[in-house]
């Protein structure tokens, strides 16, 4: 899942008994003023990807053409990976397939979706890691934690951040005020009020500076200066100047920003190909992305085309 603080920041979950899914941290960015799922996805049968909507209080899957997939019938539903999609029934998660049949059976307190082959569930405090037969790879135990990428996982000890390998080893002793998922052999870490980066050897590459920040992706991150945002290179030189009053990740290379409240979408040179006219927007995936008009939620295109009017 792909959050928002103004859209960029750290992707993390922090765990609590009684609290429910689908809550991302982002830490001390005073900006954040909407949290929005970036609902992208990863697998369809038909496709090979798979996208969620909402449709009479129930949620379901299109695929990229924007055809149903999957019937709405679930409570709840997230990112398609590896070939799974975490629903929420009733108040218990599980995964279904590309054809909606349950691969895993309901039954943690939160599920995110498969990255690198294993996914991040809950069960009552604490998170731990699955493989794709549900079986548990990384017992539960931490009070927070992050998806895998680059072999890395960012997780929470005794209120301090690091990151593990998938055998569940401590490869960076937990350091860190908050702790982003690794990304092009770079992860978004905070020490005190100032994010910057650092490689997979525990090392900072780019000094705690900035306000808010993003994941690298596409060789771009988005970071606020003063009281607006940019984008920096994995060098932190900036190449796109403050400009945006919100700023994502860049994805099929275009990222999504917002002046003046209303979201659009730039090039990699900062330059608008849609236009800011959404409530909201998240990034594009193989094609299409998710749009909100007055809370209800459609998809367009690369050419700013409807393929999934908006729907509550």
């Amino acid at each position: 899942m792909i959050p928002k603080i103004e859209h960029v920041g750290v992707t993390h979950r922090s765990w609590a008994v009684g609290k429910k899914n689908l809550v991302l941290l982002v830490g001390l960015i005073c900006l954040m003023a909407l949290i929005v799922f970036v609902i992208t996805a990863t697998v369809s049968a038909h496709s090979g990807r798979l996208y969620p909507i909402h449709l009479n209080g129930k949620v379901g899957y299109i695929d990229r053409s924007g055809k149903l997939a999957i019937q709405p019938q679930f409570d709840q539903a997230g990112v398609f990976a590896d070939g799974y999609g975490p629903v929420r029934i009733g108040r218990t998660w599980g995964y279904v397939d590309s054809h909606g049949k349950l691969a895993i059976t309901p039954q943690f307190d939160m599920a995110d979706p498969f990255s690198e082959g294993l996914a991040m569930v809950g069960a009552g405090p604490r998170i731990g890691y699955i493989d794709r037969s549900g079986k548990y790879v990384i017992n539960p135990q931490f009070e927070g934690a992050g998806g895998f990428g680059d072999d890395l996982a960012p997780v929470m000890v005794a209120g301090r951040w690091g990151y593990i390998d998938k055998s569940g080893k401590t490869v960076i002793n937990p350091q860190f005020d908050e702790a982003g998922d690794f990304s092009e052999d770079l992860a978004l870490v905070r020490v005190g009020d100032k994010f910057g980066y650092i490689d997979k050897s525990g090392k900072l590459v780019i000094n705690p500076q900035f306000a808010a920040a993003g994941e690298f992706n596409e060789g771009r991150a988005a970071v606020r200066m003063g009281d607006k945002f940019g984008y920096i290179d994995k060098t932190g030189k900036l190449i796109i100047n403050p400009q945006f009053d919100a700023a994502g990740n860049f994805a099929d290379g275009l990222a999504t920003v917002a002046v003046a409240r209303r979201y659009g979408y730039i090039d990699k040179d900062g330059k608008f190909v849609i236009n800011p006219q959404f409530d909201d927007a998240g990034s594009f995936n193989a094609g299409i992305a998710p749009v909100w008009i007055a809370n209800r939620e459609g998809y367009i295109n690369k050419d700013g085309k409807y393929v999934w009017n908006p729907t509550s």
